[in-house]
């Protein structure tokens, strides 16, 4: 909010920091040539701007908005219509693009691939949806007529709906030039990353370089508001796999959508910067600071990373916050013991067998110095040996002789001043009871996820 210089009073209650709540308008010129000035400053090089069925002269006024900012800031766009829910989408569709949205193809900021403007239809191949495989092949069809590229926004699950019977969607897909499947609500940590790039993408890229079908998986941040971001982690994680995976392009899901809390755009860094008392999450939610461009920072080393202009690595290059202070780092090279929620002490085992927290003292084996593995990310050591989550397929252990992906863990310091570890598979590492061994593998920091730290 602080780079608006248009802002609007409301009825939000006040600031944690007793400011008045004022919002933004993305009908304001310079609200939208700040955002393409965000994407130009951090490398986003297209944005795709929606438009639906409802306000369509209200969205076109945008679009020009749009036009003149992306035009000033050397970022393209290109129109995505959204047909879900719009009924008369077969017939309206054409009409507003040939009476409308055609003409901003000739500015030199609108999106061209393989030398075709690009036009994107969100919504296709939903088999729960009343649109049919037909009227969506028709569209398809009719505006790769108009000499379009068009990349078709379809389910996570669309290769499910290639199938006999009314609803086979196979003929519409083979007519798209881009499939981009939808992720949010799919995905919410690194684990169903790795699940779905093995269940959905990989064949997905296999079907679409048979079919000669460009293919652009998406990326999501994570749901800011039920904490899935992982200060970062969670979305590296994703422009890992995909990266490794090789698709033609990746799309952010999305740039400012704040009422999904999937945004990438600048965001409160803390309470103080939101409305107080409504419940809001801030970039903090988790115990490490970010600052407010953290996940447009993000993106841009994604993007670099994608391009192959640093090397491809599951440990983010992406501070949270820039020149950061001692203060919001872990303990590097500093030994330390942990005590879990039954205040007993977590024990290396000397490496000759799983880690449990069960020992009612701390010695020479429950000791484990803090090593900075960058990102953030640290690997604890004891009897010269690393600790590692084990992907969380089994308990933990002390063996390991080098640091890899499992033997790197989030050091996230909570509200009470205690510490909780996040693996490399996005889930934390849990104390358990002092009979069983500790595992990682739990979705959120309760009790036993939370250890007290003694230097």
């Amino acid at each position: 909010m602080r780079e608006y210089s248009t802002l609007f009073p409301s009825l939000l209650p006040a600031m944690g920091n007793g400011q008045p709540t004022k919002l933004f308008s993305s009908y304001s010129d310079q609200t939208v040539d700040t955002h393409f000035r965000w994407m130009q400053e951090n490398g986003i090089e297209v944005a795709a701007l929606q438009r639906f069925e409802d306000y369509r002269d209200q969205r076109t006024m945008i679009t020009a908005k749009v036009k003149t900012a992306a035009e000033a800031h050397n970022v393209k766009f290109y129109i995505m219509y959204d047909i879900s829910g719009w009924e008369g989408f077969q017939t309206e569709m054409k009409t507003d693009w040939t009476t409308q949205m055609a003409a901003f193809t000739k500015s030199k900021a609108y999106a061209m691939q393989n030398g075709k403007p690009v036009v994107c239809i969100w919504g296709l191949g939903f088999a729960d949806r009343a649109q049919t495989p037909e009227a969506e092949l028709d569209v398809v069809n009719w505006f790769k007529s108009q000499g379009c590229y068009v990349i078709g926004g379809v389910p996570h699950q669309w290769h499910d709906n290639i199938q006999p019977g009314p609803k086979n969607f196979e003929p519409m897909f083979k007519a798209l030039n881009m499939i981009s499947p939808w992720m949010v609500g799919a995905v919410g940590n690194s684990h169903t990353s790795d699940d779905f790039i093995n269940s959905y993408n990989t064949p997905d890229l296999a079907y679409c370089k048979l079919n000669g079908i460009d293919y652009q998986p998406c990326i999501l941040p994570g749901d800011l508001s039920i904490g899935q971001r992982q200060h970062g982690d969670f979305m590296w994680h994703q422009f890992y796999n995909m990266t490794k995976l090789g698709p033609q392009g990746l799309y952010i899901s999305m740039f400012d959508e704040y009422n999904e809390a999937n945004q990438i755009a600048k965001t409160a860094e803390n309470a103080s910067l939101q409305p107080a008392g409504l419940g809001l999450q801030a970039l903090d939610e988790d115990g490490v600071k970010c600052s407010a461009d953290y996940y447009l920072r993000l993106t841009s080393d994604g993007t670099k990373m994608f391009k192959k202009l640093i090397p491809l690595t599951t440990l983010r290059p992406t501070e949270p916050v820039v020149g950061a202070g001692p203060s919001n780092l872990p303990p590097y090279n500093q030994d330390i013991k942990l005590i879990g929620y039954n205040q007993l002490w977590v024990g290396g085992e000397n490496g000759n067998g799983p880690m449990y927290c069960n020992v009612p003292h701390g010695d020479v084996w429950e000791t484990f110095t803090v090593i900075n593995v960058g990102s953030g990310k640290v690997a604890l050591r004891s009897m010269g040996k690393y600790v590692s989550s084990e992907n969380g397929a089994s308990a933990l252990t002390c063996n390991r002789t080098a640091i890899g992906p499992w033997e790197a863990f989030d050091y996230v310091i909570n509200k009470d001043g205690t510490v909780s570890l996040r693996g490399t598979n996005g889930m934390f590492v849990t104390a358990g009871d002092a009979t069983n061994p500790m595992f990682c593998n739990k979705a959120v920091a309760g009790p036993q996820e939370k250890f007290t730290v003694m230097m």
